[in-house]
């Protein structure tokens, strides 16, 4: 569900967010643009080799409303909407990835399950710390054969009075390390359902951050919860069987901003090709003006524009209502996937020097690998897409 007050008029259009009109939107996403190049890329290498994002580049985030950009206005959030959001992520996606999930998760798929399902004693308890970044939350979906199909969970809570207690382990989470709250999906005896669970309850055993192949600076971890004792008041919208809706809608407008984020690492990875070929010589003449490195600069360029135009037309299409299935994922797989393209494409422009560590298409390279897997593979996609095809002709018949 998305609470902003977005307008969508008699015949269905989009037509703004009056919380965030055009005017105030076009000054915060060039406040964003201009933190990312201004402030974060100088900083890349130093992000990469430390795996870490430096304090006072999280604290200007944190001044800057990026917690909660995509909370809504009445918790402290600056109340974007998805639409927006994806032009948001188009400008993050340009530098290092772990900028972006630093605050992801709260925006995203863990935020936006309090945003749309949370009671409203939830949202008050909560929403506020979130919005303003004083606490991380993190989305504990993911557990060894439960993935992209949280039909396969095996994290249990059973009640105990009028409360529950969980058990189970959750792997790959993000943000774990510095969480303040997990917004943990479990099943019970009815279905799946979700809980808040702050990180210090008894019970919770965080793990040490994992060793990833790319996205140095994102931390992600494992989750162990042993006896873990919840009061009633944790049960996000007091409903047991509430998880699975909350986890398929919280993935699928995420989808949409990781198609949006990708476009915008694609574009980095082709600004880097274009400006390497007109200046890197073979034989006193510019790379650039060989055909068969213009066609890789076309193919690049092709796929950024083809991705830039699905990500906003499939945020606008969730927006309205029209299309939050298929859309979301046809944009999530086309747009990883492209930027899997683009960026090795940006090695072969560069040659061996797109293969050297410390070079910005090698960190690119790595760091979009992880795109095609999280918030669900690009199988999943095509079979989420496909099958929502055949479904809805058999229904016609």
């Amino acid at each position: 569900m998305d609470r902003t007050r977005t307008v969508i008029d008699s015949e269905g259009m989009y037509t703004g967010n009056p919380d965030v009109p055009d005017d105030v939107f076009a000054d915060v996403l060039g406040q964003i643009k201009d933190f990312v190049r201004t402030r974060v890329m100088p900083r890349e290498l130093e992000i990469m080799n430390t795996d870490a994002i430096p304090a006072d580049l999280r604290a200007q985030a944190a001044e800057m409303g990026l917690f909660g950009y995509a909370i809504p206005q009445e918790w402290g959030g600056l109340g974007l909407d998805l639409v927006q959001d994806v032009e948001v992520a188009m400008a993050l996606g340009y530098t290092s990835l772990a900028l972006r999930s630093m605050f992801g998760t709260n925006n995203g798929i863990a935020g936006q399950v309090l945003v749309g399902f949370g009671t409203r004693e939830q949202q008050d308890q909560w929403l506020p710390g979130i919005a303003s970044g004083e606490v991380v939350a993190s989305f504990a979906l993911t557990e060894p054969g439960a993935g992209s199909n949280p039909a396969g969970l095996r994290t249990s809570a059973k009640p105990d009075g009028d409360g529950w207690v969980i058990d189970g382990g959750k792997q790959f989470i993000t943000n774990a390390t510095e969480a303040g709250l997990f917004v943990v999906f479990a099943r019970t005896d009815t279905g799946i359902a979700v809980f808040l669970v702050p990180a210090g309850a008894p019970g919770i055993t965080v793990g040490a951050k994992d060793a990833k192949m790319g996205q140095e600076g994102s931390r992600t971890a494992d989750v162990t919860f042993s006896q873990v004792r919840v009061g009633p008041d944790a049960l996000v919208g007091g409903d047991g069987d509430v998880g699975y809706k909350a986890a398929m809608t919280s993935l699928a407008r995420g989808r949409i901003h990781m198609a949006g984020l990708a476009v915008g690492t694609a574009q980095r990875a082709l600004d880097e090709s274009v400006a390497y070929a007109a200046t890197a010589t073979q034989g006193g003449t510019p790379i650039g003006d060989f055909q068969l490195v213009q066609a890789m600069l076309a193919d690049q360029q092709t796929g950024v524009l083809a991705g830039r135009a699905l990500a906003r037309e499939a945020a606008r299409a969730y927006v309205t209502g029209e299309d939050r299935r298929i859309a979301p994922s046809a944009a999530k797989l086309f747009c990883t996937e492209m930027a899997g393209k683009a960026a090795d494409l940006a090695v072969q422009v560069h040659g061996g020097s797109g293969y050297m560590r410390e070079v910005p298409v090698e960190r690119i390279y790595r760091d979009v690998r992880l795109m095609r897997l999280y918030e669900g593979t690009s199988e999943i996609q095509r079979l989420i897409i496909g099958g929502g095809l055949v479904r809805a002709e058999k229904k016609k018949a």
